[in-house]
């Protein structure tokens, strides 16, 4: 017996360091492969006389970016270009999945309408845009549409707001003075409004008492920053586009100018990602038990109440992994301005900065361990949503 115990100790050892030794093996011949290769960079750069490191991102850039929401000029560093850049990309990232999630939302829920002709429309619009390539979307949007808009002399002028022509889309700037005011009108208004939500899931599942906090969220987001800016003497001051004349050539100062590298890739990528988007938000929503819908209706809840309180909260389970999926790839996608002249990130700092300066190791690893860093911060933060509306078992 003594002997049997002894042994069966001797063997569970010997086990776990069988399934240990491999493990070992593969984490040696990971590094291996990683000293390997900055071995044999390292040695081709001796050979060439190249010297490796960052400093170079304190230099003066030497070029332009045509578009940038930092000030920026040729005798800015490779730094602020790198920043110029980043920034670009977010942008496009946002308004990307911005739209992308709203018209998503919209296109899947209509792929269940009863309706026939919105039912059909809707698997139009899917089919149609996520089975053609993103790059030739972008080409579409960009020479075929925004490239074919009237010269800056003949522009199309909606409401006296927005400017149209082949530079972009203008609309008019609005300078405030003693902005800070507006900020806590816009902060003290989500602090009421979570509340107001808190209070209105506490009465749904308490009292079965339906709040509209849409439409408060609504009226509030209105009223509360214009209280404010009248307490704070909040002023606005509107800069409109004008129209002028410099050497024979015609152009339009002031105001927000949109350029058409921008919007033809926040177009393509809306609506691209929105298909698939509009997939995932069927899928969630036909994971839904058919009774829950039935019982919403034997409360006495219309088809909107139904979707927007019982059906779509319980559907998020389903669509927020897939969904986070399509985010990333948006932002990843993004990448894909420099078929078009945008100055994000891979254009501005991986494509001139990199060919000026022959920093290609460098350059590259910044922009890789960038893009890794927006799409981890990305799918903590969805991660986490996920994990919060997830399911608990008693």
């Amino acid at each position: 017996m003594f002997l049997n115990s002894e042994f069966k100790t001797y063997l569970k050892k010997n086990l776990q360091l069988s399934n240990l030794v491999p493990q070992l093996l593969l984490i040696f011949f990971f590094f291996l492969v990683i000293y390997f290769f900055a071995n044999n960079a390292q040695l081709n750069m001796k050979a060439r006389n190249m010297n490796s490191g960052f400093d170079f991102l304190g230099t003066n850039s030497g070029f332009d970016i045509q578009f940038s929401l930092i000030d920026y000029d040729g005798s800015s560093s490779y730094g602020r270009a790198y920043l110029v850049g980043l920034l670009n990309t977010l942008l496009v990232a946002f308004f990307g999945i911005f739209f992308a999630t709203i018209i998503g939302f919209i296109i899947g829920v209509s792929r269940l309408s009863s309706n026939w002709i919105i039912n059909k429309l809707s698997l139009i619009y899917v089919e149609l845009f996520r089975n053609l390539p993103l790059i030739l979307q972008i080409f579409f949007w960009y020479f075929t549409v925004l490239r074919s808009l009237p010269s800056t002399e003949k522009s199309l002028i909606i409401f006296n707001f927005l400017i149209i022509n082949l530079q972009g889309f203008y609309i008019p700037k609005f300078i405030f003075t003693n902005s800070h005011y507006i900020i806590y009108g816009i902060a003290f208004t989500l602090l009421t409004i979570f509340l107001i939500k808190y209070y209105a899931k506490k009465m749904f599942y308490e009292h079965a008492k339906v709040i509209p906090v849409f439409k408060i969220s609504l009226l509030l987001i209105i009223l509360f920053p214009l209280i404010f800016s009248l307490i704070g003497g909040v002023s606005i001051n509107v800069e409109y586009p004008k129209l002028v004349k410099n050497f024979g050539i015609f152009n339009y100062l002031g105001g927000v100018k949109l350029i058409p590298e921008f919007l033809a890739l926040v177009f393509s990528l809306s609506l691209y990602t929105s298909a698939f988007i509009a997939e995932n938000v069927r899928a969630g929503i036909l994971a839904v038990n058919k009774g829950q819908k039935e019982a919403a209706k034997s409360l006495g809840f219309n088809n909107s109440q139904s979707l927007n309180l019982i059906v779509i909260p319980q559907a998020l389970r389903v669509i927020i992994p897939p969904t986070t999926n399509q985010y990333l790839n948006l932002t990843k996608n993004s990448s894909l301005a420099a078929a078009i002249g945008y100055p994000d990130l891979t254009g501005a700092f991986a494509g001139t900065a990199l060919s000026q300066t022959g920093k290609a190791i460098e350059i590259i690893f910044i922009v890789m361990m960038t893009y890794l860093t927006i799409s981890l911060l990305i799918s903590l933060i969805l991660n986490w949503y996920n994990k919060k509306i997830a399911l608990v078992e008693r």
